[in-house]
């Protein structure tokens, strides 16, 4: 089969630009990565290591079942240069730091070594292993539920991850625009993505366009917004924190809100530009001369079916992660003109609105595009007759 020069030529033309591609962007990650970090805190000395609760000294547990103060424990450390050795430590009985230690269970020890002298507490259980299982088995629930699709998108999902923490971090961090970051790290995931799924299809370009252009239209009406009501990234609540970084590193702090939107969007108008252009495609191809406006017609009824889900799907994930806020202003019953102007109510709704915008308007988009590619065909054979 291989020594048919046309069955050589299509598998050359389907796998070597990806190939080269993947080659050039591999280069273009390493030399991003190549960079110094600044300093910001020392830890000379200090290391966070593994160990294995054995004999709880003195404990914190109340009657109630409330724990106050500190637990005296003693650990065994399995890694670091105490690796081997049993230290006595504390741990503190606080929300964001320390645990609740039983005898057996697996801890994180930040400990500071000085020649023979070390100082050690407990910083937190282990949970490593308990994350990567996770990830491991929804991945695996994901292949085995979509089949190869399932393989292919798992495949994609690996390699959002892989951009936002190898592409979209080294770049903020060396000072480039937050905003136009996202926007290249969207759109690369997204060609990725869709050519997992799609192959080198006319499906693929659709999907690919509708989804570009929906995450540019969130990130324009995130703008207006802000441009509107006064709202920047730099009214969100770690601004302290994140100043540090603008005057180190020159990392533009305020570009960081609307650039976590567009990336936050870009899950949502995927979905729904996909599910466009597989249906506009699957419609085409049972009817092939069905006219350009009632293709257009029928991608839209498909587009108003899913767009009402999919707003519902992004505004109740900004208003989930909103949830403590809202709680806390209902419960200390704050006038209604002090919610609707602090901040965090304004980028919340912000976020979830803009978002939505962007996957209402990528429909239409979406349809359009794939009116006209899945057309054209048919308009120039006319033509040619």
């Amino acid at each position: 089969m291989l020594n048919d020069p046309n069955t050589r030529r299509r598998l050359l033309l389907r796998w070597a630009p990806p190939i080269i591609l993947l080659l050039l962007f591999s280069a273009f990650v390493v030399r991003i990565n190549m960079v110094d970090k600044t300093e910001l805190v020392s830890r000379e000395g200090q290391t966070f290591e593994k160990g294995v609760v054995t004999e709880i000294l003195q404990d914190n547990l109340q009657p109630d079942g409330t724990r106050v103060g500190e637990q005296r424990v003693r650990v065994q450390m399995t890694t670091g240069v105490r690796a081997g050795e049993t230290l006595e430590m504390t741990s503190a009985s606080g929300y964001l730091f320390g645990a609740g230690c039983t005898v057996g269970m697996k801890v994180i020890v930040m400990q500071s070594v000085a020649g023979d002298s070390t100082v050690a507490s407990v910083y937190a259980q282990d949970r490593e292993m308990v994350i990567y299982v996770f990830a491991a088995l929804y991945l695996l629930a994901l292949c085995l539920v979509g089949g190869m699709q399932g393989v292919k998108g798992a495949a994609g999902l690996v390699f959002t991850f892989f951009c936002i923490i190898f592409v979209y971090l080294p770049l903020v961090y060396q000072g480039h625009s937050p905003f136009w970051v996202s926007v290249f790290v969207c759109t690369v995931t997204t060609v990725v993505t869709m050519y997992l799924i799609g192959g080198p299809t006319m499906k693929t370009v659709v999907a690919t366009g509708g989804t570009v252009a929906g995450v540019c239209i969130a990130g324009l009406a995130a703008t207006a917004f802000s441009a509107a009501s006064g709202i920047t990234g730099w009214n969100v609540s770690d601004i302290e924190s994140l100043l540090t970084l603008s005057n180190t590193n020159g990392v533009q702090v305020g570009g960081l809100l609307f650039s976590g939107l567009l990336i936050s969007t870009l899950g949502a108008t995927m979905d729904v530009a996909m599910s466009i252009g597989s249906a506009i495609s699957e419609i085409h191809a049972q009817t092939p001369d069905m006219p350009r406006r009632d293709l257009f017609k029928a991608g839209m009824r498909v587009g108003r079916d899913m767009m009402g889900t999919d707003s519902n799907t992004l505004i109740l994930a900004f208003a989930g992660g909103s949830i403590s806020m809202l709680v806390l202003d209902y419960a200390y019953d704050l006038p209604y003109q002090q919610i609707i102007n602090s901040n965090n109510i304004g980028i919340a709704v912000m976020q979830g609105l803009a978002g939505s915008f962007g996957i209402v308007l990528s429909v239409p988009v979406t349809v359009a595009l794939a009116v006209l590619l899945y057309t054209r065909h048919k308009k120039h054979s006319a033509a040619a007759e």
